[in-house]
């Protein structure tokens, strides 16, 4: 097995996977509230057993879970989802081949696209 392949024998990368991240957060955090309500139902029993830091986990991770949601419907609104990627690459930021364009250096710059000057379009 070879450990290193030349530039010209390389595949090209695959295109990212689309994901919904709220959908996982919001499936996480409903089961952290069943846990949590089990776990209040039980609480005699876990406390006996030694284990009535399960109901303080379970607040935790649902706490952890509605920030998650918040942080992902932030940066959803503010066009930093994977989808606002996709409007930018229908736009024309990649070439024909789908490969990223690059400076004058051959090297692609911070943003992946750049003009013929080598200079990164401003926002």
């Amino acid at each position: 097995m070879r450990l290193w392949l030349s530039e010209r024998e390389r595949r090209p990368d695959p295109a990212p996977a689309r994901a919904d991240a709220r959908k996982a957060l919001l499936v996480g955090t409903v089961l952290w509230a069943i846990a949590l309500v089990a776990s209040l139902a039980f609480a005699d029993a876990l406390d006996s057993a030694g284990l009535g830091w399960v109901s303080t986990a379970c607040w935790i991770a649902l706490a952890l879970g509605l920030v998650g949601l918040v942080v992902v419907q932030v940066l959803r609104r503010r066009g930093q989802s994977p989808d606002a990627s996709d409007a930018s690459d229908a736009s024309g930021s990649s070439d024909a081949s789908g490969s990223v364009p690059s400076d004058a250096s051959g090297s692609p710059d911070a943003s992946g696209s750049s003009d013929a000057s080598g200079s990164v379009p401003s926002d």
